[in-house]
């Protein structure tokens, strides 16, 4: 079904007044951003969002994009689709992560689309999509996934690329669908070596783990995984508090200080979505319901290009090769951090294009 966003008047003037009326905290001493975000920087964000920001423009670049809505085995999905300008390589399925959106991926759709058409669902819970009829996972998610490209959409091969929680639903998708999958290309390269029976992990693939495993980093998921509603309730009736709580992230997990690699506009377009759709309790399911061993997806047997981005800097390649069996590249940023598409949108568009040249050159060779 076609689907266009467009918020209802009532909803931008109520988030309006409720922006005007926003009591901000007291800062805690210490350096900015040492006690989360600073609320010098939320004061300034807010009065952005007020007086600044143009939530209709956002509506009005989407005019770009075909919009749907997929019913995807129970589950009504939000697709957003970038086709192509000249049609020569394969499609793409893109998959965003949290906090953030679809709307997130839409600086790379555009350097990808002038030769593949891509394709941007929104997780489910996220956003316009609703929520899963069963419990979160991943493999669910990919199930539907490759069910909107093949079934819905018809193609018959495609690439594969998702970051954060979308990466576990890439690699199940690359892992689990072969026979659909062509490549994957992996920012966030899966982890799921520590978990494999037999797999006995290196002195340098521990110590990555170890390093990457910052407890003054995971407060927030432990809180969105066992108090999700008490935080939500917090969240949904608030929009500088559901600012506060995503800013502070991207900030944390940029390859910047704080939010200087972003546009402050797009960080207040990803806030938003979550606001005129009340979907931030939803986007909590993934923290409270994704079984044991979500993260133990099938080897991956099809062409892989993994890139390291630098919020896993010291990633080794042993651990990717404990996950995907044929990697055709293998290689570490010099920019962007946990939001790679988002920052660092050239050198993703850039890894797609070598991988389909890898995979139709090999392809040739071996023929």
């Amino acid at each position: 079904m076609e689907f266009r966003i467009e918020v209802p008047q009532p909803v931008l003037d109520d988030l309006r007044r409720r922006l005007d009326a926003a009591i901000l905290p007291e800062p805690t001493p210490g350096p900015d951003w040492s006690n989360g975000i600073p609320p010098h920087m939320l004061a300034s964000l807010v009065d952005r969002w007020r007086t600044g920001y143009d939530w209709r423009a956002f509506e009005r670049r989407l005019d770009q994009y075909e919009q749907w809505m997929v019913d995807l085995d129970g589950c009504a999905v939000h697709v957003a689709r970038a086709p192509a300008q000249n049609p020569s390589g394969l499609p793409i399925v893109l998959t965003h992560g949290w906090p953030y959106s679809f709307a997130s991926m839409l600086d790379l759709a555009d350097l990808l689309r002038a030769e593949r058409d891509v394709i941007i669902p929104s997780l489910p819970g996220y956003g316009y999509s609703a929520v899963l009829p069963e419990p979160f996972s991943s493999v669910g998610v990919a199930d539907r996934w490759n069910a909107l490209m093949t079934r819905e959409l018809g193609y018959d091969r495609y690439l594969t690329y998702g970051e954060d929680v979308g990466a576990g639903v890439s690699d199940w998708l690359a892992g689990a669908h072969p026979e659909s999958v062509a490549g994957i290309i992996a920012t966030h390269a899966s982890f799921s070596g520590r978990s494999r029976p037999g797999v006995e992990l290196t002195d340098e693939e521990a110590e990555f783990l170890r390093s990457v495993a910052n407890p003054q980093e995971s407060g927030y998921a432990h809180e969105q995984g066992t108090r999700p509603d008490t935080l939500a309730a917090a969240l949904i009736d608030s929009p500088s508090g559901l600012l506060a709580w995503i800013a502070e992230k991207v900030a944390a997990w940029s390859d910047g200080d704080g939010l200087e690699r972003f546009d402050v506009d797009d960080v207040l377009t990803n806030v938003a979505l979550y606001w005129v759709t009340r979907s931030i309790g939803t986007s909590f399911r993934p923290y409270r319901e994704s079984p044991d061993g979500d993260d133990l997806h099938p080897i991956v047997t099809v062409p892989a290009s993994i890139l390291i981005q630098r919020h896993e800097a010291a990633y080794p390649r042993s651990l990717a090769e404990n996950s995907y069996a044929d990697i055709r590249a293998f290689e570490r940023l010099e920019r962007g951090g946990h939001f790679t598409a988002w920052e660092a949108p050239a050198a993703v568009a850039a890894a797609v294009h070598e991988l389909e040249v890898n995979i139709r050159t090999s392809s040739r060779q071996s023929g």
